[in-house]
């Protein structure tokens, strides 16, 4: 049995690694009060980047959810691809959330965009035209194709893409993630609903988000 495990994600090492040794020399310095600051940072840097293992679903026509938070919107919206009309499920990242993003279903990834914007609150519905994002546009191993978006938030000021075009994902596997708070918009293809309620608070690659008809 594999035992259980948390990680972290490699974009957080720069930021631990600077308050840890801060903390230091101001301890050395004698100097508690930034130091104990630091020490309080170094303790968020470590719980914020942190990646843990999840325990990733196997079975037919379902798809996970890309990242954890809560569910705040579930609705028609124009594929930021196609622009066609599709059901788009919005999951809000709070900045204790794990901001680790991954693959709703076994795919290969088609198309990457990024278009730089603002950083107004996520969860507001103008986020999605106005913010900084990130869009990806997945061919699932049924054929069907999935539109994933990232969204910089309120806090958020960077978006970091670990894929490109032509890149193989399983699903659940690591496909990058947003720095402190945003969101992640999933447009579902025709024939699978929605498996989720606005307000659950969902897991990536582990909480099922969306199932076949």
């Amino acid at each position: 049995m594999r035992p259980a495990h948390c990680g972290i994600t490699p974009e957080g090492w720069p930021c631990i690694a600077l308050t840890a040794l801060s903390a230091l020399v101001f301890a050395l310095l004698d100097w508690w009060l930034p130091a104990l600051l630091l020490l309080i940072l170094f303790w968020f840097s470590l719980h914020f980047f942190r990646d843990p293992e999840r325990v990733v679903p196997h079975s037919e026509g379902l798809a996970v959810s890309p990242a954890d938070g809560k569910i705040i919107r579930i609705e028609d919206r124009a594929d930021p691809f196609s622009d066609e009309s599709c059901c788009c499920v919005s999951i809000f990242m709070n900045i204790f959330s794990v901001h680790v993003n991954r693959a709703p279903v076994d795919c290969v990834v088609e198309d990457v965009r990024y278009w730089p914007g603002k950083f107004v609150n996520a969860a507001f519905d103008k986020a999605s035209t106005d913010n900084e994002r990130c869009a990806y546009r997945l061919r699932g191993a049924d054929g069907r194709t999935w539109s994933m978006v990232q969204i910089a938030g309120l806090v958020a000021r960077r978006i970091v893409c670990r894929v490109e075009p032509g890149d193989a994902l399983a699903r659940g596997q690591r496909y990058g993630m947003i720095r402190f708070g945003s969101r992640v918009d999933l447009y579902l293809p025709r024939g699978y609903v929605a498996a989720v309620r606005i307000g659950e608070q969902v897991f990536a690659g582990q909480s099922v988000i969306a199932r076949a008809q």
